[in-house]
């Protein structure tokens, strides 16, 4: 039976990192809408040339070029058998734009979404922001809080140089949690209403939420 999953929750709460493990086991395509617009924008389609004119112009890409965009990612062959949305919808409205899109590329089957909402606190976010670093060269994330590393400004997989970014400060993460649940609130209650919601305690260590998780797909 096709799997559609859809993670939501706040920068940092670790959703990304459990998409690419669920992923990586039940080989899933991890879609994830800002590397599907950059892709679109690199390969110089249709929709990323509209999609560009509004990113080089620093105005938000219309919820019609993105879903566009999705559905037809959504429509690939490798699909067919489930995905993984990543931080989309991320509104009410950007989730009604998406149920109109799974309506006509399910129309022949029978499928129950599922929604996994991390839920984690805001103390605990932002230490995790704060103490976040990721190697400049393969991209993989250390918490130097958390994380035993022999070696706090190199890699342990390719021996990058570990990174701050610029927005993992303690007001820039305020914001940014703050921001969230004010969009994301309304998105929350309305899968919720649909019985289609599971929170999981994003607190809890990387493996812990795995299992989790693994036991919450149907």
């Amino acid at each position: 039976m096709k799997k559609e999953l859809i993670f939501i929750g706040p920068p940092g709460s670790g959703k990304g990192t459990q998409t690419k493990m669920l992923s990586n086991e039940y080989k899933f395509p991890h879609i994830d809408t800002g590397s599907l617009l950059r892709e679109e924008v690199k390969t110089g389609s249709k929709e990323g040339q509209l999609a560009n004119s509004f990113m080089e112009k620093g105005q938000l890409v219309p919820i019609e070029v993105v879903s566009s965009i999705i559905k037809k990612r959504l429509m690939q062959p490798d699909c067919q058998t489930g995905f993984i949305l990543d931080g989309y919808p991320r509104s009410t409205e950007q989730a009604l734009a998406l149920d109109n899109i799974l309506n006509d590329i399910d129309k022949d089957i029978n499928v129950k979404p599922q929604v996994f909402y991390f839920d984690i606190s805001q103390e605990k976010l932002i230490d995790r922001l704060v103490n976040r670093r990721s190697c400049e060269k393969c991209g993989a994330i250390y918490n130097l809080k958390t994380m035993n590393l022999k070696d706090s400004l190199k890699c342990e997989k390719c021996g990058g140089n570990l990174i701050k970014r610029d927005d993992d400060t303690e007001e820039v993460a305020l914001k940014r949690f703050e921001t969230y649940f004010t969009q994301t609130a309304p998105l929350i209650d309305l899968y919720e209403k649909r019985g289609w919601l599971t929170k999981l305690d994003a607190d809890l260590n990387i493996d812990t939420i795995y299992k989790n998780l693994k036991e919450a797909v149907k």
